[in-house]
């Protein structure tokens, strides 16, 4: 049906390839003019494509002359001439799409034709890799290009201080990683001063390996998060409870759903243990929590699957490209109850300070491209959530792979055997073999297999990540044989040695079939670049994880009713097929559940972009008396609606409260009776109020200057804006944790979490609003001659020298209570901070 559509509509990859190559044409017309042109003529074209700009041109009409220019200046710099498929692949990237090409066709080269195009813009333009590695790496190799025809060329990495991360945001072309992007949009959004912030408006992104940073990261959000104060204790309690428990007595395991979840019987037994009547009571939620984060951590967790033990620390390993992901960890207590499991010290629980999704920071850039050799499969998902399509670029010259049908086995044994046969007898007459797992246990595994068969051989998995683009680079000599926990995002070729060519090129070897179809391609993808020849073929075993769980009932049925021995292999395009339906399945259900979660996370990135755009205007100091006026305004209107509501008889308001709230807020302490407001009506003691309240602030900013007064408006504001936002985060949180209970009375859990959501942003805005105009009424200044007054009496007083006084607060002691936030803005009250011992 699929193939009859096309012939009758036409293939819409092919109809988009003929389009862009009336660009590649002109493109091609031009080089002759390039190659005539002088280095200084050449460089020239940019100021010259710039000043075209400036006249009306746009990108588009720019596009064949400046992509021309590029390839005539990487000819000369970099000695490489951009292929006509690498020219259709810059198009793509330059119209926001996401360009498919198979490994070693270049991408890297690709990305300089866009990323040059759009920063003749001067807008910025930002290369996106996914390791510090590959980053510095192109910056420097594919930067040579760029400043070659004078462009500014930036890098982004960890440790960089504030003027490096400037000056590289700044530049015309920057390249960093994912982390790096992200983490520093989060900073600029926690910052004073406009001039703390490092990023410019977002406006056009060149991802690399984009399926791996779009889609398999997109789950995991990036977090700034400051200590919390949770003990770790429990967690170690906990740790040694589940111990004592018995897998499907106690608790039930849901290996396709990856939950785990406890019976009655194992309930009894964790409060028995813990000395508790209910598990469930509102006094033991926490207990409860975390007793299933413990189950989890025992159960579903796996050491040098999930994580690696690395120098007393937890290191999480990226599951799709088997580095290990430092300064990542688990949310939620789980990282805390692995660390408990396996003897580390356990760390205190962090509270988040800022946080957001790379699907929702990516999708922040007015435009957006990205680049991979797999993409096709997850199609759908990159249009639902990013709005972008992928074109499929056919290969420079005929691909030569031969994918081999896959080989089953009743048993891991089994397949184990027959893969190490294989590589021994491939690696006997030279032909170099790349070996795929999923797993650093897998690995390590198949090593000591080919030790004892005296096979010599590369093992590349998280442990041994530092060794990467040395091992991958010589994996295609003759007879190297390589391990490799998956390939994602390697950004080495494999070049073939003397002689290998002859032998049939690189060999892949596929251990295990991955969840993601994309994940085997991989790791084909490696075999076979630009014509060479490879050959591919994955060894699977009914008892392999993806075939136990989805695809092997109809395969055992067949190889029981055969009468098959353990070490007869089923080998059929029809078993290949059936594998690749069972991934089908799989990959949808792991896509509706990204789905699932950006459908939560976008009600939290709307409340986001409210609270960042007012945090900007605050910055820029825009209308701020205005918006002060406003809130103290809100402030005296909830004063009437508290305490002289409408449906109320003026006799029976409560003015004594009314004035005490007031006091709290906006109005000076003891200046007015019960008696001075009762003789109002409820309009006019509403304008009385905002008539106090409005004598009042211009008698302080009369005191401390204008100047004085809009410094301090916008410090307080950040400062409580801040504070607000990190404490609705924790409370978003806990609401997304117990919304999914919501179901069991019928109700559409995301529905309601959107109403409650909503709820608690409004109530966040009343709190922002009450507090910053109590802040601004009440906070007290000194003088400079007041403060060295202050510094000299505190300096004979405590004997504490004038630079430690310094560091400290200056407030005024009589105006704090004990229940206020205090002063030195550690976000704690008064009483269990400064005010501790007084």
């Amino acid at each position: 049906m699929l193939g009859f559509l096309k012939k009758l509509f036409g293939d819409s990859n092919e109809k988009e390839l003929k389009r862009m190559q009336v660009y590649v044409d002109k493109i091609n017309a031009l080089e002759q003019d390039m190659i005539n042109l002088t280095d200084a003529k050449l460089i020239a074209k940019t100021d010259d494509f710039k000043w075209r700009l400036e006249k009306g041109e746009t990108l588009d009409e720019l596009l064949p002359e400046a992509f021309a220019v590029v390839r005539e200046a990487s000819k000369r710099v970099l000695g490489m001439r951009h292929f006509d498929v690498q020219l259709i692949g810059g198009i793509a990237l330059h119209e926001g799409k996401i360009a498919e090409m198979r490994t070693g066709e270049g991408k890297t080269l690709v990305s300089t034709l866009a990323a040059y195009l759009n920063a003749l813009s001067g807008k910025g333009v930002h290369v996106v890799t996914v390791n510090d590695y590959l980053a510095k790496r192109d910056s420097n190799w594919m930067g040579k290009l760029h400043k070659f025809l004078g462009m500014n060329v930036g890098l982004i990495m960890q440790g960089m201080d504030f003027p490096e991360r400037k000056a590289a945001y700044n530049a015309d072309i920057t390249y960093g990683t994912n982390n790096e992007f992200g983490f520093d949009y989060l900073r600029d959004n926690m910052v004073i001063y406009p001039e703390q912030m490092v990023q410019r408006p977002l406006n056009f992104a060149i991802v690399d390996e984009v399926d791996s940073i779009l889609i398999d990261e997109a789950r995991t959000p990036l977090i700034i998060s400051g200590p919390g104060e949770r003990s770790t204790g429990l967690y170690n309690v906990l740790a040694e409870v589940v111990k004592k428990l018995t897998i499907e007595e106690d608790y039930k395991i849901d290996e396709k759903a990856k939950t785990v979840a406890p019976t009655e019987s194992g309930i009894a037994k964790v409060e028995k243990m813990m000395n508790i009547t209910n598990m469930f009571d509102g006094e033991n939620i926490e207990v409860s929590h975390l007793f299933n984060q413990a189950l989890r951590a025992k159960e579903l967790m796996r050491r040098d699957r999930d994580y690696v033990v690395k120098d007393g620390e937890i290191v999480i390993i990226d599951e799709f490209t088997g580095r290990m992901m430092f300064g990542r960890r688990y949310s939620d207590g789980l990282h805390q109850s692995i660390e408990a499991k396996e003897g580390v010290v356990v760390e205190r629980e962090s509270q988040t300070l800022a946080a957001i999704t790379f699907q929702n920071y990516f999708r922040m850039y007015d435009k957006l491209g990205g680049m991979t050799g797999t993409a096709k499969t997850e199609e759908q998902e990159f249009q639902n959530i990013y709005g972008v399509d992928v074109l499929v670029i056919p290969t420079n010259k005929p691909s030569m792979r031969k994918d081999l049908p896959d080989v089953v086995y009743k048993n891991k044994r089994a397949k184990y055997k027959a893969a190490i046969n294989e590589i021994t007898e491939l690696h006997a007459k030279g032909q170099p073999v790349l070996v795929g797992t999923t797993s650093i246990e897998q690995s390590e595994n198949l090593s000591n297999m080919l030790k004892k068969q005296g096979v010599p051989h590369a093992v590349l998995n998280a442990k041994h990540h530092e060794k990467e683009a040395e091992i991958i680079a010589k994996a295609g000599q003759k007879g190297a044989v390589t391990i490799a926990t998956n390939m994602a995002g390697r950004g080495t070729d494999i070049v073939l040695g003397e002689g290998v060519v002859e032998l049939g090129g690189l060999h892949i070897v596929g251990t295990e079939r991955h969840e993601s179809r994309r994940i085997d391609n991989q790791l084909r993808g490696r075999a076979a670049r630009q014509g060479d020849p490879g050959s591919t073929r994955f060894y699977l075993s009914l008892e392999d994880d993806l075939m136990r769980l989805f695809g092997s009932d109809s395969i055992s049925n067949i190889m029981e009713k055969l009468g098959m021995e353990e070490d007869d292999p089923i080998e059929h395009g029809l078993v290949t097929k059936s594998i690749e339906q069972a991934q089908k399945k799989v990959e949808a259900h792991n896509f509706s559940i990204r789905k699932y979660v950006l459908e939560y996370d976008d009600v939290m990135n709307q409340q986001r972009e409210v609270i960042y755009a007012q945090r900007k205007k605050i910055l820029r100091e825009e209308n701020l008396p205005e918006n002060i006026s406003g809130m103290i305004s809100k402030v005296v209107e909830r004063t009437v609606e508290m305490y002289a509501p409408k449906e109320v008889y003026p006799e029976d308001w409560d003015l004594v409260a009314m004035i005490a709230y007031a006091e709290e807020y906006y109005m000076p302490t003891g200046k007015y009776t019960p008696e001075d407001l009762g003789k109002y009506s409820r309009e006019e003691l509403g304008e009385f109020l905002q008539q106090v309240a409005d004598d009042n602030y211009q008698e302080r900013e009369n005191a401390l200057g204008e100047a004085t007064m809009r410094e301090l408006e916008k410090v307080i504001m950040l400062k409580i804006v801040d504070q607000k936002w990190m404490e609705h985060l924790d409370a978003m949180d806990m609401l997304r944790e117990g919304i999914g209970l919501r179901a069991y009375g019928q109700k559409d859990p995301l529905v309601e979490y959107k109403f409650e959501a909503y709820d608690m942003f409004q109530a966040m805005i009343d709190a922002i609003q009450d507090d910053i105009v109590k802040y601004l009424y009440k906070i007290n200044f000194f003088s400079q001659p007041q403060l060295e007054d202050h510094l000299a009496e505190a300096e004979t007083v405590h004997g504490e020298s004038q630079e430690e006084i310094k560091k400290k607060p200056i407030v005024n002691k009589h105006d704090i209570g004990r229940n206020d936030d205090c002063p030195c803005k550690s976000g704690r009250k008064y009483k269990n901070c400064c005010g501790k011992n007084k």
